[in-house]
């Protein structure tokens, strides 16, 4: 495979080499365009039609937020807010599942053909090797101790390697966004610490947006006879992300450290972020809101990912039906340590 960033659109390879921003007013107006978007495309935008194809690309490509969170200055944390963040189980795992997704993203990107679809997936590669230099500079300035990265290596199955990495985000992001929220109302992080990973978390919203209506588009255009062992495929992709999410990876390091990383953190974290008991119903409402609201923005003829949050409503339906109810409060009490 050729080099990720001979992969990559005419964009640079390292998130140092962006320009800065000329003001604050072009940070918040590029903030803005990556939030809100809609296509100028009359009619209904239907799976497989190029006028659908054409909607995906652009929208990817125009959202793109050129500054930010490529414009970062880490705030000093006092001793206790650097303890509860360096103490996460949650760093170690995060480097390499965007190191990994890069990769996967990058070799997918080399296979299609279409060039519109070319093109938003290499985009997409190369906004995860921005999140995975974002993650690493976060380590880097607040000396969290991480066991070696492994070797990232070309997939030999690409399409298998795409699948898991699309699923697992929008299985992921879904559940995150609602941590990320309690994090932020719970004072779990600084206000300044949320800011700078607030785009991050809305970059990962236009990934997930994109992979789901990619997939609606490669279903449409898809040979009858190849669609049966594609669907068999996702069945598969879906029983290793299960089994993959079950247990605790533990690593050492080349000093004998061992290095524990939490595969499931974005559903079973709410206790580590907040001193408030959230049960399952008031984590599940918060992630529905927050998915909600980071997709408002964007054109509604859009496909969203629909399964964590449908299974979340039947989570909540099914809890209702044993009298627990949602006691949803958004506004936690700061954190006790």
């Amino acid at each position: 495979m050729n080099a990720l960033a001979d992969i990559y659109t005419r964009l640079p390879d390292s998130i140092d080499d962006l320009p800065p921003p000329p003001n604050k007013a072009a940070v918040e107006e590029a903030d803005y365009r990556s939030r809100h978007w809609s296509s100028p495309i009359p009619g209904p935008l239907k799976p497989g039609s190029p006028e659908h194809k054409k909607a995906i690309a652009d929208m990817f490509r125009e959202t793109f937020n050129p500054y930010r969170p490529s414009v970062i200055d880490w705030p000093k944390l006092d001793p206790v807010t650097l303890k509860r963040v360096t103490s996460l189980p949650i760093w170690d795992i995060a480097v390499q599942t965007e190191g990994k997704a890069r990769l996967r993203m990058a070799a997918y990107a080399s296979l299609v053909t279409d060039p519109d679809m070319k093109d938003a997936i290499s985009r997409n590669a190369w906004e995860e090797n921005r999140h995975k230099e974002v993650l690493s500079k976060l380590v880097e300035a607040y000396d969290i101790k991480m066991a070696p990265e492994p070797a990232y290596i070309e997939p030999k199955d690409v399409e298998w390697a795409y699948l898991v990495t699309g699923f697992s985000e929008c299985t992921d992001s879904f559940f995150a966004f609602g941590l990320f929220k309690i994090a932020q109302t719970s004072h779990f992080f600084p206000e300044e610490l949320i800011e700078t990973f607030e785009p991050v978390m809305q970059e990962e919203c236009r990934h997930i947006l994109l992979f789901a209506n990619w997939l609606a588009w490669y279903r449409a255009v898809m040979p009858a006879w190849k669609r049966p062992w594609f669907e068999l495929r996702i069945i598969a992709v879906w029983v290793f992300l299960v089994y993959e999410r079950i247990g605790l990876a533990k690593t050492v390091d080349d000093d004998g450290n061992e290095h524990v990383q939490d595969n499931n953190f974005t559903v079973t974290g709410t206790k580590e972020m907040s001193s408030q008991d959230i049960s399952l119903a008031d984590f599940l409402e918060i992630c529905l809101t927050e998915n909600d609201k980071r997709f408002s923005g964007y054109d509604p003829r859009l496909l969203r990912p629909e399964l964590a949050p449908n299974l979340a409503r039947t989570a909540l339906w099914v809890l209702g039906l044993f009298g627990k109810k949602p006691h949803v409060k958004t506004e936690a009490a700061p954190v006790v340590v």
